[in-house]
């Protein structure tokens, strides 16, 4: 089984990922992290794991850990992925991996230098209602695809969050922006050619808190708007010319509603509806990642795809400062 080691014991590792790695048919929680090695101990006890280490680097010195999963805040997810290469640990990274796409050049660099995997955690890049919008779409089921519209929204106004503060990487599009363009990307295979985009930052912490994107692809358009300080929403829709797709849950199946992709023909006479409720993206992003890790045939999010989606938030915020 492949040894994992968890630098932080952040919330979103210790309620959605440990459980996901812990469930999964691949891996196990070999070791914790922390700066507070009583908090390590207590969540490497929660999860079962034998090793609990009171700093990043000692977890990465060691030689019973195969690999990290790194939640620490954005500022130094860059700093601490590179350190786990040179250590010789495969690093899936929690998003955004970089908050700027230049930034990306240096995993790359060492990631084919240390020869391990690096990978963003966009998970879901491995959720199967994705690769049905993908097949709905690549088989013509909704003609021509013309416009491409979402949201995902939540409200958090505290201060102390790591989302609210500029200096760990916090802010909508990072944290949440990443999301509309990856998926569409995801199932267009196109980058868009244009952006224009309005942002409102929060006049207390700095941070963005709404954007409002227009994006133009080739083919199509994307229009989504994201907020940290809005009640919760989140959906996507692909409207073509013979029928639309609707997303209901998107980004956090499971956890926000159940994962449902609805399928409606031009007239709305006739609709399908797929549902995966069995399905946890979480665990399905550990085991691609350990059977790419591993040298099976798997399908895995990219540093490269990381840079391409991270060009285009860069694109955002420059086209935001051109108003």
């Amino acid at each position: 089984m492949f040894r994992w080691g968890i630098l932080s014991t952040a919330n979103i590792g210790i309620t959605q990922v440990l459980p996901a790695i812990a469930a999964s048919e691949t891996g196990v929680i070999q070791g914790v992290a922390s700066r507070d090695a009583a908090r390590a101990r207590a969540v490497a006890d929660r999860f079962n794991a034998p090793l609990s280490f009171g700093s990043y680097e000692a977890l990465l010195a060691s030689d019973q850990i195969d690999g990290v999963y790194i939640p620490l805040p954005t500022s130094q997810h860059i700093e601490y992925s590179l350190k786990a290469a040179e250590a010789g640990k495969h690093v899936l990274c929690e998003k955004p991996i970089a908050l700027k796409a230049g930034d990306i050049d240096r995993l790359i660099e060492a990631r084919d230098r240390c020869q391990v995997v690096i990978s963003e955690a966009f998970m879901v890049y491995y959720h199967p209602q994705w690769a049905k919008v993908r097949e709905l779409i690549s088989s013509g089921q909704i003609g021509r695809l013309r416009m491409v519209q979402g949201c995902f929204t939540y409200f958090n106004d505290d201060p102390a969050n790591m989302r609210n503060q500029v200096a760990l990487g916090g802010g909508a599009l990072p944290d949440i922006g990443v999301y509309p363009t990856v998926v569409t990307r995801m199932v267009t295979g196109q980058e868009p050619q244009e952006v224009f985009a309005r942002i409102e930052r929060d006049p207390d912490f700095g941070t963005d808190r709404y954007a409002s994107v227009l994006a133009r692809f080739a083919d199509f358009d994307l229009s989504f708007y994201v907020a940290t300080q809005l009640s919760g929403r989140q959906q996507m829709v692909f409207h073509g010319d013979q029928g639309m797709i609707t997303v209901h849950t998107p980004f956090n199946a499971g956890k926000y509603d159940h994962a449902r992709v609805t399928w409606h023909d031009r007239s709305h006479t006739c609709a399908q509806e797929w549902t995966f409720s069995n399905a946890n993206q979480y665990s399905l992003q550990a085991d691609a990642f350990v059977r790419f890790v591993r040298g099976q045939e798997e399908m895995l999010f990219s540093l490269e795809n990381s840079k391409a989606n991270q060009h285009v938030i860069d694109k955002i915020y420059a086209a935001a400062e051109k108003l």
